[in-house]
C-alpha cells in the first residue's frame, strides 16, 4: 500500500488543505457582516496561526517553539501583499466573484508558501522536491 503521508509536501498540500478550508469558511461567515478586505484580513491572520500549528507540528514534524511562531508570520507577511494586491485584481479588474478570488490566491502561492516555511520552521534544511 502506498504511504500517503511519507512526504512533507503531501503533508503540506493536506495540512493547507484543513487550513485553508478553516480560513474559507472563516471568511465566508465574516463577509455578510464587513468588506471582503476586512474578512480576507481576518481570516488570513486566522489562517497564519492555525497554519503554523499544523505545519510545525504535522508536516516538519518539529517542536513548537516561541521563537518560530513568531518568525512564520513573516512568511504570510509577504503572501498577504501579494494575496490583497492578487485579490484587489481579481475581484476588481478581472471581476472574479469575491467568494471565488482567495481561493486561486491559495493556489498560486502554494509553491513559495511550502518553500518559505519550511525554511523558517525547519531551518538549515533544503527544501525537498515534490513528488509527482
Amino acid at each position: 500500500m502506498i504511504r500517503l503521508f511519507d512526504t512533507e509536501s503531501t503533508r503540506f498540500v493536506v495540512a493547507g488543505g484543513i487550513n485553508t478550508i478553516f480560513s474559507y469558511v472563516l471568511y465566508l461567515l465574516l463577509l455578510p457582516i464587513t468588506a471582503y478586505v476586512i474578512a480576507y484580513s481576518i481570516s488570513f491572520i486566522a489562517g497564519v496561526v492555525s497554519g503554523y500549528t499544523l505545519n510545525t507540528l504535522l508536516v516538519f514534524k518539529q517542536p513548537w517553539t516561541l521563537k518560530k511562531l513568531f518568525q512564520y508570520p513573516l512568511v504570510y507577511i509577504a503572501q498577504y501583499l501579494v494575496g490583497i494586491v492578487l485579490l484587489s485584481i481579481l475581484v476588481g479588474y478581472l471581476n472574479i466573484n469575491e467568494r471565488l478570488a482567495p481561493l486561486v490566491n491559495v493556489v498560486l502561492l502554494l509553491p513559495l508558501t511550502f518553500i518559505l516555511s519550511k525554511k523558517i520552521i525547519k531551518p538549515g534544511v533544503k527544501h525537498e522536491t515534490i513528488r509527482q
